[in-house]
């Protein structure tokens, strides 16, 4: 019998839950511990440099963290019984460029709003909060955690200014979502792809389990609320649909993904060509070298602060070099001829017909310049 993977996560973790739904759809089993159970500091934080989850733990002792590190190991290796099941990266080389898109406005936009709704709301939902963080823990260190959680806000652009935006884009959202899974049910058709797992891991940890922004998806995106069960799920958990479920046809794309990568576009190209603009004056000025870590220690994951907006209201925001490492991946799978088609279709050129000047790549669990 083969041994189990651990899962280094939590139920309220954002990128735990990209991970968790991943082992589950490719029935990759897994055992979940809490990072305070001591192993976790006696064995994974020293080979990883820094206390972060989630991180997986292989039979052999293997330790891999980050979600795309995670996820790229077993779509290489396969699972105990052959290849994955359901491939995560789209053969069509138009929706491989859009599962990255989806990737890169996961991380780069719905953080901003999971990480809001979770704690602008903090008064209405303080109970659910404080069990959650104390899972595995004590009240104590559920209440460092929690402050420090809050800290971030202003780094990913959450104030008083950008606040009204902030929600209007997760109504629009949400209605744009719900239309597209009224017909197909995962984003880039009848399986789940990096997409689905990228925009899964706010969309269940913060604003499809926290109370205040569930009530709004259940009431508002009843759709997108089964889109989060059906990726939770350990199947595909299509019943929603016809047998088999609906594909992407060949030629255009359905319409209903243009209203949702209208609304991808407006809030990512203004603030990714910002951050281009800092990585350019950044990369002239301090010559990093090729190999070398992109920032000075393991836990820092933000080398400086930009001027920037979102839907047209100006924030400063932090720079993390994570965010050029998903972009790169953008770009390179938006060089094919039918994936740049589609994206001048959709006024979306702007995010893949660049050169970024520096890559950045992982490496032994960290980012490095490339």
């Amino acid at each position: 019998m083969t041994k189990p993977v651990t899962l280094w996560g939590l139920p309220h973790s954002l990128y735990t839950g990209r991970a968790r739904s991943y082992l589950r759809k490719q029935r990759i089993a897994y055992i979940e511990r809490p990072p305070t159970q001591p192993d976790f500091a006696e064995r994974i934080l020293p080979a990883i440099g820094r206390a972060i989850i989630p991180v997986v733990e292989l039979a052999d002792g293997t330790i891999i963290q980050d979600t795309v590190d995670i996820i790229d190991y077993f779509e290489r290796s396969g699972t105990a019984h052959g290849p994955v099941p359901h491939p995560a990266y789209p053969a069509d080389a138009r929706l491989l460029a859009l599962a990255h898109l989806f990737e890169i406005y996961a991380v780069v936009g719905l953080t901003r709003h999971a990480m809001h709704y979770r704690w602008s709301y903090l008064g209405e939902q303080e109970a659910f909060l404080r069990h959650a963080f104390a899972t595995g823990s004590d009240a104590s260190r559920a209440e460092a955690t929690m402050g420090r959680m809050h800290s971030y806000l202003p780094m990913l652009g959450v104030d008083a200014a950008t606040i009204p935006a902030i929600e209007q884009s997760y109504h629009e959202l949400l209605a744009h979502l719900d239309a597209h899974f009224e017909d197909y049910p995962f984003l880039l058709g009848a399986s789940p792809s990096i997409a689905d797992y990228a925009m899964f891991g706010p969309l269940f940890a913060h604003l499809g389990r926290d109370p205040v922004p569930l009530a709004i998806m259940q009431r508002e995106a009843p759709h997108v609320f089964r889109w989060v069960e059906r990726m939770h799920a350990p199947d595909l958990d299509s019943v929603d649909y016809p047998m088999p479920a609906p594909e992407f046809p060949d030629g255009d794309l359905p319409a209903t993904l243009a209203p949702l990568l209208a609304q991808i576009g407006r809030e990512l190209i203004p603030d990714l060509t910002d951050r281009l603009a800092f990585l350019r004056d950044y990369v002239a000025q301090h010559k990093p070298k090729v190999g070398d870590p992109v920032a000075d220690k393991p836990h820092r994951r933000v080398i400086g602060t930009v001027e920037t907006s979102f839907r047209d209201v100006a924030y400063t925001g932090g720079v993390q070099p994570y965010t050029f490492f998903l972009w790169q991946r953008l770009i390179d799978a938006g060089r094919h001829p039918e994936a740049r088609a589609l994206f001048a279709k959709h006024d979306l050129t702007a995010l893949i017909d660049i050169d970024l000047p520096i890559r950045v790549e992982r490496r032994d669990q960290i980012e490095v310049w490339g």
